[in-house]
Parts: structure tokens; C-alpha cells; sequence
């Protein structure tokens, strides 16, 4: 197969992507990266060339790579993750009200572009969790306890190198934890549960590993692959007093602690592409790893 990667400056020394990409190649496969921040792009002739089996994202929100996906799906060419997936993931706000809106676990969600209007919240609901529409990584979160402290959230500024300047804030009342996050990945329908620490709770000692994966989260996680079209995604969650709680979605993230995760999410992208990356089903992964040479067999 042909596959075009869209790596933005951020993930230039990425294992995620770049190993995958490795990976591919070492199958057979031809894969032409373009780097959207940092070199001269052919647009309109590699597009409409539709040369490739499938176009793959790895960028920054408000980054200049969702725009170049956008384009190749626009003239009919195959994207990983689907582009309007993506688009529905990357702006928190947006996220935030279609997953509540469709009965997932979300907690209620504020939107200003300056910190001080979420003065405005009432006082019963602080502390408050304060952050960039457009971020990820958990860069510029903030834990807000009281009103007063709100000028020090900052403004709606972006998170990122790339990022869309003028973007929004959002805030959503804290989830009483123990400080230690469940990420849960998706690879085309097979969930794997992992911990790592909140940035919350920066001093609080985590060791990231992979966990079992409770029947509840991978409901909830296989209802937001459904809900927003996602093959290749990540779910942060949050389990609070009454149940989890959904507090981040991200699409190709680093699937850090999932095995053999170079071969699974470069297999899946070989099956993605294939299938035009109809949305799977996702389901609990199977117990017994497959071997890296069958997962490799995939072209």
C-alpha cells in the first residue's frame, strides 16, 4: 500500500508516530511523510494526484495539518482517523457537548475566553478545572479552587506551538480522584486500560502500567468510538464517587503501555486503510497477543 503521514515539528522525534512509520516500511509499504510546519507542500498536486490508500494524521491542534486532511478527504481520498472525527475531538468545547448530548459521562462544561468570566459559575461547583479548547497533553490545565484565583487561569491563548490564536477557554468542575488517571486507547477495536498520573497531581506517584479493563469504562469508551467515528483513539478517565467520568478525548494518541503497540497501530492503519477507515466496533482486546509476524502480515 501507499500511505501519506502528516507529521507536524511537535512529533518530528515522536516514537508515535516514527516507529509506526519505521514499521510500515520495514512491511513493504511506501510511505511519503509531509511536515506541514516546517517545509514546502505541493498541495494541490499531491491531492489531487490521489495517489495514496490513505492519508494519517499526527499534528498539534489548530495545527495547519488538520487543514491538509480536510483537503484530502474533500476530493474523496481515505483518512486515519475519519477527518470529521478529528474535528469533533480536537475542540474541547465542542466534544464536551456532543458527548454529553449523547448520554456519555461528561461533567458539565463552561466556555469563555478570559478566566474571569467563569466568576460567573456559581461558587458551589469550584473548584474548577481550567484549560484550552484547542490544547492536549495536558498542557495549561489548571485546578481553580476558588473564584479569587481565577486571573491566574490566564486567557485563551493557545496551547501549542501552531494553535489557533483567540481559541476558548473551557471549565468543568473538578472530579474528586485519587490522582491517578485510567487512559484507555482504542486500536481499531481492541481497548486497553492503562494508569498514569494526573497533571492535577503532579506529586503524586504513579507508575504507569496497563490494567484491567472494567466492563463500565469499555462501554463508555467503545460509545465514544461510536458516537464521534474514531478508530485510533485515547479516553481519559476519571473515576470519581459516582462512576467514571469522562475528562479528555484524543484521537492518534501515544498509546503508551499497550503492547506491541508499533505493530497493532501500524496493522490497523494497514486495515483502516483498506476497509476506506470505516468505524470499528470496539470491544474489550483479547486476552492472547497475537504474533508480531501475523500482525505484520497485513499488507
Amino acid at each position: 500500500m501507499r500511505l501519506c503521514f502528516l507529521v507536524e515539528e511537535q512529533y518530528r522525534y515522536d516514537g508515535m508516530p516514527l516507529d509506526v512509520i519505521r514499521q510500515l516500511t520495514a512491511w513493504g509499504h511506501q510511505v511519503d511523510v509531509l511536515w506541514p510546519g516546517r517545509s514546502l507542500l505541493p498541495l494541490s498536486e499531491a491531492v489531487r494526484a490521489g495517489s495514496h490508500d490513505a492519508w494519517v494524521l499526527k499534528t498539534v491542534s489548530g495545527g495547519p495539518g488538520l487543514t491538509l486532511l480536510e483537503a484530502a478527504a474533500a476530493v474523496g481520498l481515505t483518512t486515519v482517523n475519519d477527518v470529521r472525527a478529528i474535528r469533533g475531538v480536537r475542540d474541547k468545547a465542542l466534544a464536551a457537548v456532543i458527548a454529553r448530548g449523547s448520554g456519555l459521562p461528561v461533567p458539565v462544561t463552561y466556555a469563555a475566553a478570559r478566566a474571569e468570566e467563569f466568576a460567573q459559575i456559581p461558587e458551589a461547583e469550584f473548584p474548577l478545572v481550567v484549560k484550552p479548547a484547542d490544547g492536549s497533553s495536558g498542557r495549561a490545565v489548571r485546578l481553580v479552587e476558588t473564584p479569587d484565583r481565577l486571573p491566574a487561569a490566564g486567557t485563551a491563548e493557545p496551547a501549542e506551538p501552531g494553535g489557533a490564536a483567540g481559541g476558548l477557554l473551557i471549565a468543568q468542575p473538578y472530579v474528586p480522584n485519587s490522582g491517578t488517571d485510567l487512559k484507555v486507547y482504542c486500536v481499531a477495536g481492541e481497548l486497553y486500560a492503562t494508569e498514569r498520573r494526573s497533571p492535577l497531581h503532579p506529586g503524586h506517584p504513579v507508575r504507569e502500567r496497563q490494567v484491567p479493563l472494567t466492563a463500565e469504562v469499555a462501554r463508555i469508551t467503545a460509545e465514544i468510538g461510536a458516537v464521534f467515528g474514531l478508530d485510533l483513539y485515547g479516553v481519559d478517565v476519571l473515576l470519581g464517587p459516582d462512576g467514571p467520568v469522562v475528562v479528555d478525548i484524543n484521537d492518534f494518541p501515544s498509546f503508551r503501555q499497550v503492547p506491541d503497540a508499533v505493530a497493532r497501530v501500524s496493522s490497523a492503519v494497514l486495515r483502516l486503510a483498506r476497509k476506506g477507515a470505516a468505524p470499528a466496533v470496539p470491544g474489550p482486546a483479547a486476552p492472547a497477543e497475537p504474533p508480531l509476524a501475523a500482525i505484520g502480515g497485513d499488507r
